[in-house]
């Protein structure tokens, strides 16, 4: 096989919405430094929405990202966490994978904390092959051709393969 094909995990995200600044986000920085190890950042709002009390750059979620193996060791776990069953829909036409966990104490190695209390989080995938930088560097950006790119059907196969996932209905 060509190793410009060989597909990779690039990085996981772990986010954690909570919609407002306060004791919420911070259990929420908390929960995402116990699992990951990383120390995460919050993310602001954007936009002014006053029937939801948001005004621009207040802290509303919290992200950590991972690569390296540290990437792959967590999402093992996710996996785990949601039984290796992941639905076709959460793969995009770009091969890339979304999953949400209901509950942090449902991931293998998560203890329960009682400070913390029973949070969800999401997880975000980005799956890479070699070369796609061109599409990102300061000189000579390029597209990526269709060619080259990952599909959906591809990504479900790099999954069963690396991590044992089945395809599975929503129910």
């Amino acid at each position: 096989m060509n190793p410009m094909k060989t597909i990779f995990i690039d990085k996981v995200t772990l986010n954690i919405g909570v919609g407002g600044p306060g004791d919420k986000l911070e259990k929420a920085v908390k929960l995402l430094k116990t699992i990951s190890g990383n120390k995460p950042i919050q993310t602001m709002s954007k936009k002014r929405i006053p029937t939801w009390g948001l005004r621009p750059k207040l802290p509303i979620a919290c992200k950590v990202t991972l690569r390296g193996q540290k990437a792959t060791d967590l999402l093992k776990r996710l996996f785990q966490a949601v039984d290796n069953v992941v639905p076709k829909k959460k793969f995009d036409q770009y091969g890339n994978l979304s999953l949400g966990i209901q509950e942090y104490i449902d991931i293998p190695g998560v203890p329960y904390d009682a400070s913390i209390g029973v949070i969800g989080l999401e997880a975000a995938v980005t799956l890479n092959r070699k070369g796609f930088r061109v599409k990102r560097r300061a000189i000579q950006k390029k597209n990526i051709p269709m060619r080259h790119r990952i599909t959906q059907d591809q990504a479900i196969e790099f999954m069963k393969k690396d991590f044992g996932i089945k395809l599975g209905d929503e129910e």
